[in-house]
Order: structure tokens, then sequence, then C-alpha cells
């Protein structure tokens, strides 16, 4: 098998996505955080993007996490996607679905001001509604079977959980399919060990250091 390196930023989620297929799969890796706001030149010549998370194959660079992760899936077997062909293609479109929540939940918490703060949590919970919807089976998105679509949304209930925890903030609220998805999730050892020990504290310099309407 190839060696791997992930390059990283602490608290970024789509990095935590690729992190969790690693260690659910229990795929042997290295990984190193970078700041990616003042990355390394050696960073600048693999990631045509300039974002994380990049994944080095025998030092061979793979960027965007949807790729890493469809990658890790094919080469180390078994597959955490449906076997059926059109349920494994409705898995993606929500895999879709779930990857800009991401960026609704940064401009949520790093809006400094709170009326457009406001604004834009009503349009993430609205996003959070329509999972709702579809979230229907327990524990998992496809019910027993824990999948590749339940990797993709793991983050987006982590940084929630943040939230919650930190500024009593719960935007489940009502959500009951989302509430339990979230919980299972949570639990998970693989979601768990994720997420680096000092996340909590690296959001909370983040928000305070952008002056963010939450933290007022």
């Amino acid at each position: 098998m190839p060696k791997l390196k992930l390059i990283s930023f602490k608290i970024c989620p789509f990095v935590q996505r690729s992190v969790i297929l690693l260690k659910e799969k229990g795929i042997d890796y290295d990984i190193e955080f970078i700041n990616p706001y003042e990355p390394p030149e050696w960073f600048r010549k693999i990631s045509p993007t300039g974002k994380v998370p990049v994944l080095l194959v025998d030092d061979k660079p793979l960027f965007e996490s949807a790729v890493i992760n469809e990658y890790l899936d094919e080469v180390y077997p078994p597959s955490l996607h449906p076997k059926d062909p059109f349920k494994k293609a409705q898995n993606r479109a929500w895999m879709e679905y779930a990857s800009p929540m991401y960026m609704s939940f940064f401009n949520m918490i790093m809006t400094k001001d709170k009326s457009e703060g406001d604004k834009v949590k009503d349009e993430f919970v609205q996003q959070l509604t329509g999972l709702e919807k579809v979230a229907t089976n327990k524990p998992w998105f496809n019910g027993d079977i824990f999948s590749m679509v339940d990797i993709s949304a793991a983050p987006v209930f982590t940084r929630l959980d943040f939230l919650k925890k930190q500024f009593d903030l719960d935007l489940l609220d009502g959500l009951e399919n989302l509430q339990g998805w979230s919980q299972a999730l949570i639990s998970r050892p693989s979601v768990a060990e994720s997420i680096v020990e000092d996340f909590d504290a690296l959001m909370l310099a983040r928000l305070k250091d952008n002056d963010s309407w939450i933290v007022d």
C-alpha cells in the first residue's frame, strides 16, 4: 500500500471528513498541520487551490476532500458506498448537498453583526431542515450501514455540538431526525477521534479574533 500523509488545518471540516474515513477504515497515515492563512512555500507548490486537505500518496499530491475520500474508499475496501448504483448516486447527491453547509456555517459564525448573523443562521437552518426531511433512517443515513454520506455530514454536527456546548445555541432544536443522527455520529469513535484535543479552544479563539456576534 502507498505511504499516506495528510496535510491539514486543525479546525477544517473538510480535513475532518478525510480523517474520519482514514480512521474508519483503519488506514495507516501521517498528518501535518499548517496554517492555511500563512502556508509554507512547499504547500503552495502542491496545492493548486491553496486549500487543505492535501493527501500525499507516495509524495504525489491529491487535493479536494471529496476526491481524496473517493480515492481512499476505492483503494481500501470494503467500500462505504451502497452497492446499488442508484442508491449510491442518491448518497452522492446528498453528500453534495452537505458540502455548502460548511461555508454557510462559517459565514454564520464569522459574521460580526448580529442582525446579519441571524439572517445567515436562518438560511443555515433551512439547509438543515432540508436534510431533516431525508434523514429518516436510524442510526445512520442508510439505516444500519455506516456510509460515506455519514462521513460527509459528520463535521456539521460536531460544529453544531460546539455551539450548543459553548453558547447554548441549539440549531437542531425541533429537528428530531437530525438530533438522533448527530448523537450517533458524535459518539462514533472514528468521528470523536477525528477532532483535535484543543478543538473547542481553537474555535473560540477564532471567533473572538474575528469579533463574532456569537461571542457577544
